[in-house]
């Protein structure tokens, strides 16, 4: 297959997903949407800001001052390497959640399955084996999953993607498109069979670089063919933002939309209310037509700003997880009563 015939076929696989399906405003809603907000552990790392990162329970704790009704858990230290949680203590913080009314509702692999050597690939795959694991130990419903991820660089000052970046691409240039395919593809057959096993979704997010936009993340779904392997639509990844594409792919992804994901930095406004970008109104608008039940976690995840030559520190991502709360809780509040047809 050239790449002409991969990107053909990757429009094939999302004109027959399409079939059958009329546009969101022709459609009655299926189903009761129950959008929840949650938490991402990234935002808490201490890789982003100045300052140490949250313990789980102080995350936990965090949660549940901002109005988070749950929280997703990042897969790798000082948080959730599956290799520093035992069946034990995945119980132990459990207890400590459902003390305080906060769901762990997901967690989040940082996997790796397009490296052209074979080791790479199997230590991936085995690292998000034992992530299924933990995920089920713990409780959550989900293990967020990559196709490709060039991963992150840090620094005393600031952490960077640009250097782990340059080094995805070197790695990949002397192989096609559709080789480092069909390594994700067996990648995610493998792992799929291991969360049939243990009872958990994973939810294939719409993440760059090997996806390019969520028609690839439905071509890998229909491909591998697993009732384990689901979608997490996040929109700030789309290329396309407009209000006509979010609903088309609100309405492609369907009940296979698991997870999603929001970010960004927020302020207040003279008048109170909390500003963020206009594209995450249409997009809760679009989860409730469909009748999405499951969680929009908030993630703190870029280059923050640098003040007095120093980046700032733990407390701009505490303002930020507040606002950022109280900014979609708005926003699925006026999703309710908005009309369907409009």
């Amino acid at each position: 297959m050239n790449r002409r015939q991969f990107l053909a076929a990757s429009a094939a696989a999302t004109a027959g997903l399409a079939a059958g399906i009329r546009p969101l405003s022709a459609t009655p809603q299926m189903k009761k949407s129950d959008i929840k907000v949650g938490l991402y552990s990234i935002t808490f790392l201490g890789v982003w800001y100045q300052g140490r990162a949250l313990t789980l329970p102080e995350l936990i704790r965090t949660a549940k001052k901002y109005n988070y009704s749950g929280i997703e858990i990042d897969g790798k230290r000082p948080h959730g390497n599956p290799s520093d949680w035992s069946a034990g203590k995945c119980k132990e913080l459990k207890k400590i959640a459902n003390g305080e009314g906060i769901e762990i509702f997901g967690v989040a692999a940082n996997n790796d399955f397009s490296s052209p050597m074979p080791e790479f690939r199997e230590c991936q795959i085995a690292y998000v084996k034992d992530l299924i694991r933990m995920t089920a130990d713990l409780g959550a419903k989900t293990l967020r999953l990559f196709l490709g991820w060039p991963g992150v660089t840090l620094h005393p000052q600031l952490a960077q993607y640009e250097i782990a970046r340059d080094i995805w691409k070197y790695t990949h240039g002397k192989f096609t498109r559709e080789e480092t395919w069909d390594w994700c593809r067996e990648g995610v057959t493998e792992c799929c069979k291991y969360a049939v096993d243990a009872g958990v979704i994973l939810a294939l997010q719409n993440h760059k670089p090997v996806i390019e936009d969520y028609p690839e993340v439905l071509k890998m779904v229909e491909e591998v063919n697993s009732p384990n392997l689901k979608i997490s639509l996040d929109v700030p990844i789309m290329d396309d933002k407009s209000p006509a594409n979010i609903r088309k792919a609100a309405g492609l992804v369907g009940d296979n939309q698991v997870l999603s994901h929001f970010g960004g930095e927020y302020d207040r406004a003279a008048d109170g209310k909390v500003t963020g970008q206009e594209f995450y109104r249409d997009f809760v608008r679009a989860m409730t037509e469909i009748g999405y039940n499951g969680y929009m976690s908030y993630e703190l995840c870029h280059t923050l700003p640098v003040v007095n030559g120093q980046t700032v520190g733990i407390e701009f991502a505490e303002k930020n997880a507040q606002l950022a709360s109280e900014y979609m809780h708005g926003l699925i509040n006026e999703a309710k009563s908005y009309p369907v047809d409009k």
